[in-house]
């Protein structure tokens, strides 16, 4: 199975935020929208990482109360930017959440958001598979 087999099976729509914005407001986002993580963007509007719920949880474990204050930038995951290609392999992109402890990935074509992969998505797939397989 291939990234775009998840992705043909989800919402296209993807949740971003500027890197800019707080905290707060980035957690008000992911609860009003029900992701784990947002896509965060420059402000050349580019993909630069990924802000989840482990983010908001470091915040305020570092700062309390004042870490919704903070920027998202303060607290994305560091650099270079992990993603993965529509074409790419499931098993692939599990490998790569494994490696870099990460359980959500931007899926980028050519220099294009499309999308955006989750270790939950992977063990759907996985799981509708064996199912397919086994009947």
């Amino acid at each position: 199975m291939h990234v775009a087999d998840i992705l043909r099976s989800k919402s296209p729509r993807t949740v971003a935020i500027a890197w800019n914005e707080t905290v707060g407001v980035a957690a008000g986002l992911m609860r009003a929208s029900n992701v784990g993580a947002l896509v965060v963007r420059n402000a050349a509007e580019a993909v630069i990482g990924m802000f989840s719920e482990r983010d908001v949880v470091a915040a305020i474990a570092e700062r309390g109360a004042s870490g919704l204050s903070s920027k998202v930038s303060q607290f994305i995951s560091a650099r270079p930017l992990v993603s993965c290609r529509s074409q790419d392999r499931l098993a692939y992109v599990e490998r790569l959440m494994i490696c870099h402890q990460i359980r959500h990935v931007p899926v980028i074509d050519n220099g294009r958001l499309v999308g955006v992969v989750s270790k939950r998505d992977i063990a759907f797939a996985s799981d509708q598979a064996g199912a397919v397989q086994a009947a």
